[in-house]
């Protein structure tokens, strides 16, 4: 699973042809979910409020880029690394 992103401790990272719908995988500590890239929702695990808070506010400002990378995933090719929060 490529990481194509870590903030705060956060890792943000995508599987190589994954299950619709478009999502990216987010591993905190203990704390794993799945996020819908399109609607930006909560598709599977659970992060704590602090945390998901940070990841859509990093994902809002990257969300044509992940979509991007979601696309090269399914090819699979190469996936291109994305700015961290700042």
């Amino acid at each position: 699973m490529p990481e194509i992103s870590r903030f705060f401790g956060i890792s943000i990272a995508m599987f190589f042809t994954d299950h619709p719908p478009p999502h990216f995988h987010v591993r905190y500590g203990d704390q794993k979910a799945m996020i819908n890239i399109e609607t930006l929702t909560v598709i599977g695990g659970k992060l704590s409020p602090r945390t998901l808070n940070l990841v859509l506010e990093w994902a809002r400002m990257h969300q044509s880029e992940l979509l991007q990378d979601w696309h090269l995933a399914q090819e699979p090719t190469d996936l291109k690394p994305i700015a961290p929060l700042e």
